[in-house]
């Protein structure tokens, strides 16, 4: 990836910068600090190790390149016991799907399938049955003021998605949304110790209710995915307790992924459509145009996830920059996607525009939620504005204390 060059590097700057980000000025509108960081240049140190990436090219090149390894199981026991990245919960998280490098990854995605285009008109039923009973709520709530978007309708249309395709009992969602919340500081870019003891928690929990799931559906096997990874397990594992538990890696991989950015994903989307007027109405003077439009300008313009990390698998040289080998790499994505260099006027939301966007991440562990991520969004915006009348803006919303995965903790709306 070129020649070692010394670049220039302003330590305190950049962890002034992070300590600003960490912030919850910071964490409310990140960008400023994320162009500040992009000016110190595309590969920087980070103050605690490893690099910071703010290149779209750089982010997307190391996503799409095997030179470039998941933080897997293997990796976190060498960074030692006391370290964060061998937490509990970390360890946990570090056996599903997104944290396995080949030949483990190519095995369990055969594995888990795929949301194709069957399963995906399958499931459109379901979802816009679902959105439509939410935002009855809403309208509901709306008759007597003012309501919490986020509660009522972002919050609620992902775990009722993926828990009546789990054939989850719909008493366990609202436990189940609350764990995946818990759970993702260890996955955040810097945790505190409280913060890694609450997903340690709330991940040991997690793994008694999946695993039971698992024992209890092996009984009664029927047609839903996780009777169907069962089946698919018992060919490829001869040992029964080993093939349950890959079963319930798959099932806590695919809550975890379908509820916290997806539920960011409506948040931000609605957000984006209420808190200026014009948007609103240029959706709705041409829904068919601009809703998928709309729904993939917000991933680049604020994606839920901000951070993607990546290791180095040998050493090399990026952008003049010296990585050794287990090295990290933090792509942050939410300052490549305000890279001018990939998209003009990038601080502009422009629902015309036809983005690249990393929001799904990239190569071989591009997103398998994707397609449902995207029917959830572009189903809720197009009833969203067919239904109701121009909603706005209460109050700004304020978000949940993090870096990496981005989360409105409220949207109050009323209408127009």
């Amino acid at each position: 990836m070129g020649s070692v060059t010394t670049p220039s590097f302003d330590r305190r700057a950049a962890v002034s910068l992070i300590s600003r980000l960490r912030t919850e000025r910071g964490q409310d509108n990140p960008f400023p600090i994320y162009q500040e960081l992009r000016s110190q240049g595309a590969v920087i140190p980070a103050p605690w190790g490893g690099y910071l990436v703010t290149s779209y090219e750089l982010c997307d090149q190391i996503l799409r390149s095997s030179a470039w390894l998941e933080p897997d199981k293997p990796w976190r026991e060498r960074q030692g016991p006391r370290t964060r990245w061998n937490a509990p919960s970390a360890r946990e998280i570090s056996s599903t799907l997104p944290a396995l490098n080949p030949p483990d990854h190519t095995r369990v995605r055969r594995a888990a399938g795929s949301f194709d285009r069957g399963t995906i008109e399958q499931l459109s039923s379901t979802v816009t049955e679902d959105t439509d009973r939410l935002l009855d709520a809403l309208v509901d709530r709306l008759r007597d003021g003012e309501a919490d978007f986020a509660a009522l309708v972002s919050e609620e249309l992902p775990i009722a998605t993926v828990g009546r395709w789990l054939d989850l009992p719909a008493a366990d969602w609202p436990r189940l949304r609350d764990l995946t919340h818990e759970q993702v500081f260890t996955q955040e870019l810097l945790p505190t110790a409280s913060q890694l003891v609450r997903s340690d928690v709330a991940m040991a929990e997690l793994r008694e209710y999946f695993l039971e799931l698992v024992r209890d559906r092996r009984t009664r096997l029927r047609e839903d995915p996780v009777s169907e990874w069962i089946r698919t397990w018992d060919l490829l594992e001869p040992d029964q307790d080993k093939a349950d538990e890959q079963v319930y890696y798959l099932a806590l991989f695919v809550l975890l992924a379908a509820l916290e950015t997806t539920s960011t994903l409506l948040s931000t989307t609605t957000l984006l459509l209420v808190e200026n007027p014009r948007r609103w109405d240029l959706v709705t003077a041409d829904p068919d145009e601009l809703v998928p439009a709309f729904v993939e300008e917000t991933l680049r313009y604020d994606p839920p996830t901000h951070v993607i990390s990546r290791v180095s698998a040998a050493d090399c040289v990026l952008n003049g920059v010296q990585i050794r080998t287990d090295e990290m790499v933090h792509l942050m994505v939410g300052a490549a996607h305000r890279d001018p260099g990939k998209h003009p006027r990038p601080e502009e939301f422009d629902p015309h525009r036809r983005p690249a966007h990393l929001a799904f991440s990239g190569g071989i562990h591009y997103c398998l939620g994707a397609p449902l991520a995207r029917l959830e969004a572009n189903t809720l915006l197009r009833q969203l504005v067919r239904r109701l009348p121009r909603l706005t803006l209460v109050r700004p919303p304020t978000r949940a204390p993090r870096v990496a995965f981005r989360r409105l903790l409220n949207l109050d709306v009323d209408l127009a």
